[in-house]
């Protein structure tokens, strides 16, 4: 679609809704939303043959082949918290929710373009199925988390802490700040295409700047501070807090309260953008 000079104006024009009437939009079609949600899930493994086992195949080849490439080749046995494996499977479990997120909400628009157009539903429906339905796969995955707790526990190698409270603190932070991140990027990317290619070079970017194979503690001081603006470094703080313990690596609080600051202010940011680019959205889609 060409891009109009229009669509940086609505940045500039009325203020937005207020965020208590959007939510209640929203809510008021709360069944549409699960069935777009359900929608979704089936229609990413109607034809697939492994399905679901997809969901946590990727992120456990993953860990393998990092943990394989920095014990046994590298012989580096400091990047993070031990077990390193599964150090490694909490990061990379959290990271595909939040890669694919990234990726999917911001073609969100352009990919139900018509439904978007033809449709009075609320259209931050169709950023909010992707968050959802991801994070749904994500919490399935989380037996597996679960399986090599027990197994590291059995084997004496792990044990857990008071804090594992903050485990589910977190995935409520990530899930906040990723609606905020997909309703930024779903109207810009709708009228200007180049930014999903920019999302993809990003998202390379940001995998190596996030301590999902390494503890946030060996980022080099001053710019260990700098990394907090990204959510994913106190998120993956507070979900690990509670699986290890704290006497090489002591629980960055600085990080996790900047996550949940980052990841407020990204929702309300995120609905202000939305709001005021929705209307010159739907004249270029």
């Amino acid at each position: 679609m060409p891009v109009h000079p229009r669509w940086m104006l609505a940045l500039t024009g009325e203020g937005p809704m207020k965020l208590i009437t959007r939510t209640q939009a929203v809510v008021s079609r709360r069944s549409v939303l699960w069935t777009l949600i359900v929608r979704d899930l089936r229609v990413r493994y109607s034809r697939s043959v492994l399905g679901y086992v997809w969901t946590i195949l990727d992120p456990l080849l993953m860990s393998s082949i990092y943990f394989l490439v920095f014990v046994y080749i590298f012989k580096r046995d400091d990047l993070g918290h031990e077990p390193y494996f599964m150090f490694l499977v909490v990061g990379l479990l959290s990271w595909q929710w939040f890669s694919g997120c990234l990726t999917d909400t911001s073609r969100s628009l352009i990919q139900e373009q018509k439904l978007v157009r033809s449709t009075n539903l609320p259209r931050e429906l169709w950023v909010l199925r992707v968050v959802f339905s991801k994070g749904i796969e994500y919490l399935l995955s989380l037996p597996v988390l679960i399986f090599f707790a027990v197994v590291y526990i059995a084997r004496g190698e792990l044990h857990l802490n008071g804090w594992i409270v903050l485990f589910p603190l977190a995935v409520l932070v990530q899930c906040i700040a990723l609606i905020g991140i997909g309703l930024i990027l779903a109207p810009i990317t709708a009228l200007v295409t180049d930014t999903q290619r920019v999302v993809r070079i990003v998202s390379r970017v940001l995998f190596y700047a996030t301590p999902v194979i390494y503890a946030a503690h060996l980022v080099p001081h001053p710019y260990d501070k700098v990394t907090w603006i990204n959510p994913l470094v106190g998120i993956l703080e507070a979900m690990r807090a509670g699986l290890f313990p704290h006497d090489r690596f002591p629980i960055l609080w600085g990080a996790i309260a900047a996550s949940v600051v980052v990841s407020v202010a990204l929702l309300l940011i995120g609905v202000r953008v939305f709001t005021r680019l929705e209307r010159a959205v739907l004249k270029e889609i």
